[in-house]
């Protein structure tokens, strides 16, 4: 009988076409527009090397420890991980202010004691080549200080040392992506999002076993099945859709958009199959606790899960943070959030610690949801059907 009920409730679920837009086809949809909008996010934060110029004259001519300060700076130099930070062309005068007029320079120096920068709006790009040349500056004040107080000492040993810059930081990996893309975060929540769209199953299959509500609900309470059996059986199809939808919906992001969730395969699958039960439990919670017609229920159920997607970063990715460092309990709270952090641990930790606690407070949630619901639906009975 159970599996009768099983293949039945399946082949309903399956011909439901408005859950299935819903579950599958949506966030298909959805991934495509945030593959558009956020293609180029990354690419747009690499550095871009700065227009400048250099007015050409007699003095600059005669300085070669200048010229090669600028020359260092014009080209790339992959041993010391430094990427070319200027455009530099040697121009008169003349032609370094028209050129400046025309937007064409972030703007152009003047050689001499001090070195003067001539720019027509401040900005990043002008930020940048005031601090690195207030620098050149400094240092060769200090080299010729040090030089007029000390006969003793070499010019070249100390322009030399002057040169050799020590870095006492460094960047430590500390994650299992070298350079994690903060695009996937949007589509960890798109994903979180889709797992709780299996909501709209849960509150179907609550509704198809109140008698109050529909022929079908009236016929299935009057057939010799436990309702439990019935109300098992039912999920179960429903989560066996949902997850064959989220597999797809995987298989686009990685094949199709190709983004890139790192190798944890097996992880990713598991936090997937846990999130669409608790999104599956979820609606059938929301769905025999509000005694209101469908209307009501699905109304409450997107508020709750928009609402969710928003305080897990959908909308604003900033959000996650601000809520885990304001309130942070409020995060362990959010069953949307809890599947956005366990891809997150995943991507960016290379334990599982904070990966398997996320797990089981989603796990947590799936159990007390399917409790209360299952409390809350074997209590009903009615007078006449």
């Amino acid at each position: 009988m159970f599996f009768n009920i099983f293949f039945n409730r399946l082949k309903c679920t399956v011909r439901d076409k408005t859950l299935v837009f819903w579950t599958l086809v949506f966030p298909l949809i959805l991934a495509t527009l945030f593959n558009l909008a956020f293609s180029n996010l990354s690419n747009a934060e690499a550095y871009k090397s700065v227009d400048i110029a250099v007015v050409d004259s007699e003095q600059y001519q005669k300085d070669t420890d200048f010229q090669n300060f600028i020359n260092q700076y014009s080209r790339d130099d992959a041993d010391n991980d430094r990427v070319k930070l200027f455009n530099v062309r040697v121009v008169p005068e003349d032609e370094a202010r028209k050129m400046l007029d025309n937007n064409e320079i972030a703007g152009y120096i003047v050689y001499g004691s001090p070195f003067k920068f001539i720019v027509k709006n401040s900005g990043f790009d002008q930020s940048i080549v005031k601090i690195i040349f207030d620098d050149y500056s400094q240092t060769v004040n200090t080299i010729g200080s040090i030089l007029s107080h000390d006969q003793t000492v070499q010019p070249g040993v100390l322009v030399k040392d002057a040169s050799n810059r020590i870095e006492f930081t460094g960047e430590v990996q500390v994650g299992t992506k070298e350079k994690p893309d903060i695009v996937v975060n949007y589509f960890y929540t798109l994903i979180a999002m889709a797992c709780f769209y299996g909501a709209f199953f849960g509150l179907k299959e609550i509704t198809d076993i109140q008698a109050d509500l529909s022929k079908r609900a009236a016929r299935l309470n009057i057939v010799p099945v436990h309702k439990l059996k019935i109300l098992t059986a039912g999920l179960f199809s429903c989560f066996l859709v949902l997850i064959v939808e989220m597999m797809l919906l995987m298989s686009y992001l990685v094949f199709v958009l190709k983004i890139d969730f790192g190798n944890q395969i097996g992880y990713i699958l598991l936090t997937c199959i846990i999130g669409s039960a608790a999104g599956i439990t979820f609606g059938a919670f929301i769905s025999a606790l509000v005694k209101k017609s469908d209307g009501v229920k699905i109304a409450i159920l997107i508020a709750s899960t928009m609402t969710a997607s928003f305080l897990a970063g959908m909308m604003f990715d900033k959000m996650k943070y601000i809520i885990q460092q304001n309130v942070p309990f409020l995060s362990y709270l959010n069953p949307i959030a809890l599947i956005t952090d366990a891809f997150y641990a995943l991507y960016y930790y290379d334990t599982h610690t904070r990966f398997f606690i996320n797990i089981g407070l989603l796990s947590g949630f799936t159990v007390l949801f399917c409790l209360v619901t299952y409390l809350i639906i074997r209590r009903q009975k009615y007078d006449s059907i």
